[in-house]
């Protein structure tokens, strides 16, 4: 069996796995499960405690993909050992979907614990490998994350037996807890983590999330035509919907992300930033599938409130998307505009009724249409910009 040593930062033609696909694809099951129960709960008429149970359900879903990741950009053999390790991973976040209605419906988190447990201790011995396979600082790094991720896993066992009203408290300690053990066990050595992979790994989840928003909304509108034949008042949602996911996707792959990612600081705020980039775009088809239902009468909410739950996430998606990803490429004031001020409009088009979502969506696009034009315009120090590709948002 080969020794698990870190892989070169510099390595060629470093690109995401067979192996690394289909663990994201297994995630899709329980960013779906995640999203089906905000849905429910929205239409229902209970933003508060649906939206914080779906905060809840996807930082786990998020944490235990972004550990994977970054492990697998510095460690990744890919032999025997190491694809079974990560089926033992992907069977914890199958077990984590399905407890996932659960802890929405009845607060039960007994079977959403036992994947997520089974996920994070998977990770624990591969860095155990990791730690024996090294010495010196290398190793040093590797101990600190087996020791870090297996205590907060007993917190997490523990807040089983936590009173409920306390439940909250405890659970925001915890989820601090994992996000301070790589900036601990990193402190004094940093992971080889290759900044063309990672750029890759996050764009491929960022796909795969639109992509999941885009099939929950097919199937809502699908079931909608079929129940009521509405096709005209689902007609605006369904291509406002479109719009906005179609600009979501060219925004952010505008421009590649590797050249930036080099230092640990950068790297920090941009990997853990995600997680409202992933909660945000996963909850745009949250968001369209209420307001199909609510343009057929299903759901329990007024049309401002199913359109909000268009608007507000797309907001944030654009937002996060401007802050830590896209304006490190802008060139001027004129360039960094466009992003933030679709958010705002975005989230004034909350009040433009039945045809709320089809706003959004054209402001989306009219944001794609003026970071494509003033992306063409003449450096300023030059005739033309070389600093940027055309198709910058």
């Amino acid at each position: 069996m080969p020794r698990m040593t870190a892989r070169s930062r510099t390595e060629k033609h470093r690109t995401s796995t067979p192996l690394e696909l289909f663990f994201d694809l297994c995630f899709v099951v329980a960013v779906a499960q995640a999203g089906s129960r905000l849905v429910h709960a929205l239409a229902e008429g209970h933003p508060g405690t649906g939206i914080a149970g779906y905060l809840a359900v996807f930082f786990g879903i998020w944490w235990a993909w972004v550990n994977f990741s970054w492990f697998a950009s510095a460690y990744d053999t890919d032999d025997t050992l190491y694809r079974l390790v990560t089926f033992v991973q992907i069977t914890g976040v199958l077990i984590f979907a399905a407890g996932v209605p659960r802890a929405f419906d009845n607060g039960d988190w007994t079977l959403g614990v036992i994947g997520y447990v089974v996920m994070r201790l998977a990770l624990t011995s591969q860095w155990l490998r990791v730690a024996h396979c090294s010495e010196g600082a290398e190793r040093g790094v590797a101990q600190r994350y087996a020791t870090g991720i297996a205590l907060a896993q007993l917190g997490w066992v523990g807040i089983l037996f936590v009173p409920t009203d306390t439940r909250t408290a405890v659970y925001v300690v915890l989820a601090l807890c994992e996000l301070s053990v790589p900036a601990v066990a990193e402190r004094e050595r940093g992971t080889s983590w290759h900044p063309h992979h990672i750029g890759e790994r996050y764009g491929l989840f960022t796909i795969i999330v639109l992509g999941e928003t885009i099939a929950a909304a097919t199937v809502a509108v699908q079931e909608s035509v079929d129940e009521h034949e509405a096709l005209g008042e689902l007609l605006p949602v369904a291509a406002g919907g479109l719009l906005i996911v179609f600009a979501g996707w060219w925004i952010y792959f505008a421009v590649p992300i590797h050249n930036y990612l080099r230092g640990s600081r950068q790297s920090f705020i941009w990997g853990y930033g995600h997680y409202a980039i992933f909660a945000s775009a996963a909850a745009i088809g949250a968001g369209i599938e209420v307001a199909v239902e609510e343009a057929t009468g299903k759901a329990h909410v007024s049309t401002a409130a199913a359109s909000a739950a268009v608007t507000v996430p797309s907001a944030v998606f654009l937002l996060t998307v401007w802050l830590l990803h896209a304006r490190h490429f802008k060139r001027d004031l004129a360039e960094q505009l466009p992003l933030p001020l679709a958010a705002v409009t975005i989230l004034a088009c909350t009040f433009a009724g039945e045809y709320a979502v089809f706003a959004a969506g054209l402001v989306a696009a009219a944001t794609v249409a003026a970071g494509e034009v003033l992306s063409r315009r003449p450096a300023p120090d030059g005739p033309a910009s070389t600093s940027v590709p055309p198709t910058h948002a």
